[in-house]
């Protein structure tokens, strides 16, 4: 997502990966300094998923994505604490897959709270609208789950009001707090957006 920023506005930017994505003949969708920048319109009409298992030991998950991911990595201030985020990336067709990792200062729960009230905040303040929520348990390597949230919104995003649809879980463990999402121009069919979040797995 140009991963963004200013605060967590720009969370979800993720501007070096959509310029690695420029690149290899992507249309970038670029957004106003401190909105969400939100997906790219891609040209290839019947989108290829390549789908592969991707192992992040420093992040501490397990995901399939669709691509060869790109990486990307940056300072972010949550409520006057700056912090890294980290995050890998997959396009295919007009839909980018990212995975996002905040390292928190440390593991106490409302420290988590927090990063995740302004993750979640500033998604739905980017697109303008509201998310539909509801608690989702997300697996973990070792057997049982994390309680964390899923959403969905559809909004019009950056200075060109253009339409995108945002799916997303957010959840934390330990010092860490993980955003894990798929922004498109359209809806993504529901078996990919399934195997997607289906795969994430924390350790």
């Amino acid at each position: 997502m140009p991963i963004l920023f200013r605060g967590l506005s720009r969370f979800f930017v993720l501007r070096r990966a959509f310029d690695g994505a420029r690149r290899a003949g992507v249309r970038a969708f670029g957004v106003a300094a401190g909105t969400l920048a939100l997906a790219a319109a891609f040209a290839a009409c019947s989108p290829t998923y390549d789908w592969r298992v991707v192992t992040n030991s420093a992040s501490g998950y397990v995901v399939d994505l669709p691509a060869k991911p790109g990486a990307d990595e940056r300072s972010i201030d949550i409520g006057g604490t700056v912090v890294r985020m980290r995050m890998q990336t997959a396009e295919a067709g007009d839909a980018v897959f990212v995975v996002g990792t905040v390292d928190l200062p440390d593991a106490r729960a409302d420290t988590q709270q927090k990063a995740l009230a302004f993750l979640r905040a500033g998604l739905a303040r980017n697109v303008g609208v509201q998310p539909d929520a509801h608690e989702v348990d997300v697996p973990l390597t070792s057997g049982g789950a994390v309680q964390g949230v899923e959403m969905r919104m559809t909004g019009a995003a950056g200075a060109q009001r253009q339409m995108r649809t945002i799916h997303v879980r957010l959840v934390a463990k330990g010092a860490r707090a993980y955003q894990v999402a798929i922004v498109a121009d359209r809806e993504p069919p529901p078996e990919q957006v399934d195997q997607f979040f289906g795969s994430f797995k924390l350790f």
